[in-house]
């Protein structure tokens, strides 16, 4: 039995202008962005991958029609529906709108929408019950995941994400940005408190050197910080 699947808005038309000058603007940002963690030779801009993939799990609202289905409205209101979505494409791929949960819930409400009219027009389907969940969207994966940034934008959109490589930079990078961070999502810190002394701040990172020289410890904090960071990596 054939699947019936809508055309999806990445297939008929996207606001390009918005998405080009939002992934422009990438380049210039260092705080928060996972370009500081490692720079993969190839790294896809965040922003055109979120809206490459709320297109491509949105369907477009046109009037459509074969396969056994019909699905969408006249010309005049798909023409609205589609800048009503363009307006929250145009939000999402901002960069201040990253982490902007009222943004991303009503991303993810639309891509939730369009999944459950997907299940309703497949509910016939032989296999319904385990391809068609209505409570449960499909899986991503890159299988060639690269610097992450495709499986990142699909988990900050409510998809439950899979990344592999067979580069073991690629590997470790995804671990560290899709992999690790959702485990301790809400947990308090293990680390230890935050000191707003300097000489115990100097004592935490750099015991020798602050009781060697306090004075001189105190007027050059960041080598004490610099040290402890160069300890912990031959640590590891």
């Amino acid at each position: 039995m054939n699947i019936k699947t809508p055309k999806k808005l990445i297939e008929v038309a996207l606001p390009l202008d918005a998405i080009n000058v939002a992934a422009a603007r990438e380049k210039s940002i260092r705080h928060g962005h996972p370009s500081t963690l490692h720079l993969w030779w190839a790294r896809r801009p965040l922003a055109a991958a979120r809206a490459v993939i709320f297109a491509q799990m949105v369907n477009d609202p046109g009037y459509q029609q074969g396969g056994g289905f019909r699905y969408g409205v006249n010309k005049e209101k798909a023409v609205l529906e589609r800048e009503r979505l363009f307006k929250i494409i145009e939000d999402l791929v901002r960069w201040e709108n990253t982490n902007n949960e009222e943004v991303l819930e009503r991303a993810r409400a639309e891509i939730l929408r369009s999944w459950r009219e997907t299940c309703e027009l497949n509910k016939a389907h032989p296999q319904a019950a385990e391809l068609f969940n209505p409570d449960q969207l499909p899986a991503f994966h890159d299988p060639f995941a690269g610097g992450g940034a495709l499986p990142l934008e699909a988990q900050r959109l409510g998809l439950e994400s899979y990344a592999s490589d067979l580069n073991p930079v690629a590997v470790t990078i995804n671990k560290a940005m899709i992999e690790i961070p959702p485990r301790f999502a809400g947990c308090d810190p293990v680390g230890p408190r935050l000191v707003s002394d300097k000489q115990d701040m100097l004592m935490l990172y750099n015991p020798q050197s602050a009781i060697r020289n306090p004075q001189s410890a105190i007027r050059n904090p960041q080598f004490a910080i610099r040290n402890w960071g160069e300890r912990c990596l031959w640590a590891g």
